[in-house]
């Protein structure tokens, strides 16, 4: 969605942009392309490995980024240190890159056997791991039924509990086979793999992604000068009506966007993972 997120952030020469989800430095390097008079774009990733592949992606404007491992919820600690009041436009893209799905080796895609990781920061306390083989399994049940919104979630967690009872549960391929084998075949959903539903609940328990997410709709509308723009790009439900209501309850913002945008048929054959994402923008008005 790069277009919709240029025109979303209305980026200005001499403006301070931040990428809070920089990833592999797709958003960002369209930024730089699109607006290479800015004066300065700061990239933040909990993921070390992004972080790397961010500052290739963008090595030429070596001058206009600066890239920190942080989380998006500690935009108002990273720009304090920084000697920065307030910055023109904030991105945050709240979902998992192809790097991470495909070559991360945290076990975030149900189609290998990597370890049952699911970390976006490598120096978290709590792995999926932890949480399959240890919740119990009303607990297991819940986080899978609210995070997920997993309809057969305490069939899920039944059977998560029946197997780990014999050997612990270790690998993403493991536990996507046993989703599986779980719902019944004639209920296995047609667009997406029958275990999507439950990893996506465990990465977001494992990340803390809702309470982060919370906690930024909190604190980022202070980050902004009057008429900068926050631009929110989501691909879950629980996600999406997080950012809907904060864009039109916060008194400091106008939402911009009446109705989430989405990807349009050409980029989503590119891209099917962009069938899901929702991407909302607000402005920071002045309460005076």
């Amino acid at each position: 969605m790069t277009r919709q997120v240029l025109e979303g952030l209305k980026l200005t020469p001499g403006g301070i942009y931040v990428d809070g989800t920089v990833g592999m430095g797709g958003h960002a390097r369209a930024m730089l392309e699109a607006c290479p008079d800015m004066r300065l774009l700061i990239g933040l990733d909990w993921d070390d490995d992004a972080l790397m592949l961010a500052r290739k992606a963008i090595h030429n404007w070596k001058n206009r980024f600066m890239l920190q491992k942080s989380n998006f919820a500690d935009i108002p600690e990273v720009l304090l240190s920084n000697g920065i009041d307030k910055v023109h436009g904030i991105l945050l893209d709240i979902g998992l890159s192809s790097f991470q799905l495909e070559h991360s080796g945290r076990g975030f895609s149900f189609n290998t056997e990597e370890p049952l990781d699911m970390r976006m920061d490598r120096f978290g306390s709590v792995m999926a791991s932890d949480l399959v083989n240890n919740l119990p399994m009303e607990g297991l049940t819940e986080l899978i039924r609210v995070y997920g919104e997993e309809r057969w979630a305490k069939r899920i967690a039944e059977r998560i509990v029946e197997q780990r009872a014999k050997q612990p549960i270790l690998t993403a391929g493991e536990l996507a086979r046993l989703v599986s084998r779980a719902i019944p075949r004639k209920f296995h959903p047609r667009r997406i793999h029958p275990a999507t539903r439950t990893f996506q609940a465990l990465r977001i328990a494992v990340n803390r992604e809702l309470d982060n997410l919370k906690h930024a709709l909190d604190v980022l509308p202070d980050c902004l000068s009057e008429g900068g723009r926050l631009c929110i790009i989501s691909f879950h439900s629980l996600e999406d009506r997080l950012v809907k209501f904060a864009f039109r309850d916060d008194p400091r913002l106008q939402p911009i966007t009446k109705k989430p945008l989405t990807a349009d048929e050409e980029e989503i054959k590119l891209n099917p993972r962009a069938r899901s994402a929702k991407l909302r923008v607000a402005e920071r008005i002045n309460q005076e």
